[in-house]
């Protein structure tokens, strides 16, 4: 019996300056299917806070992260709410439960600002996977609000939130088609530009 020997190469020294090679992002459309713009939990860790953290540190979680979105989360790891850069970097909201509570900023926490989640939307994936950017966009004309939640239902019918989908990424992904939009700010705002006219 022939026993093959392995003799190991040896490893090189990098001849130049390097680039690297990073996913290409596909080019999207109006007309693209709208779940590729799902920000999908699946496959990318969610950004969140528990209840009890002070909006500060929220604020700084959202810039170390990239996002302007946090879920919030109690002990039993339920998405009891979300909140936004908006929401902390406008204030009104912290002012009003500084206010109602008689505490100072620092003591403000995410559960005391936060949307609960009886107040959000959301979209079933299902519906999510029949759609084109550009049905989703007009369908969501009258949403002024960045970010759309996206859930699926459990063989129990229980939601979970699978993914996010925000205004900002539809218009990076569809590039010059939106870029008449300095940053669009709402589903409202994309909408106008997609359609041509006013809402």
């Amino acid at each position: 019996m022939n026993q093959i020997i392995f003799s190991p190469k040896p490893l090189i020294q990098l001849g130049s300056t390097p680039t690297l090679v990073v996913p290409k992002k596909p080019s999207l459309s109006p007309q693209s299917p709208a779940i590729s713009v799902l920000t999908d939990f699946s496959q990318v860790r969610p950004q969140w806070v528990d209840s009890d953290t002070p909006v500060d540190q929220a604020h700084q979680k959202m810039r170390d992260a990239g996002v302007r979105l946090l879920f919030v989360m109690d002990s039993h790891e339920h998405c009891i709410g979300v909140i936004t850069a908006k929401e902390i970097i406008g204030k009104r909201r912290i002012n009003i439960a500084m206010q109602q509570r008689q505490l100072n900023q620092e003591d403000i926490t995410a559960e005391m600002i936060m949307t609960p989640w009886h107040k959000l939307s959301a979209m079933p994936l299902n519906q999510l996977s029949s759609l084109s950017i550009e049905d989703l966009v007009i369908s969501m004309e009258s949403f002024t609000d960045q970010h759309l939640l996206i859930i699926e239902h459990d063989d129990r019918h229980d939601p979970s939130i699978r993914g996010i989908i925000s205004a900002s990424d539809i218009q990076a992904a569809i590039g010059k088609t939106i870029n008449a939009i300095p940053r669009a700010q709402s589903f409202a705002d994309i909408c106008h530009v997609i359609t041509g006219h006013d809402i």
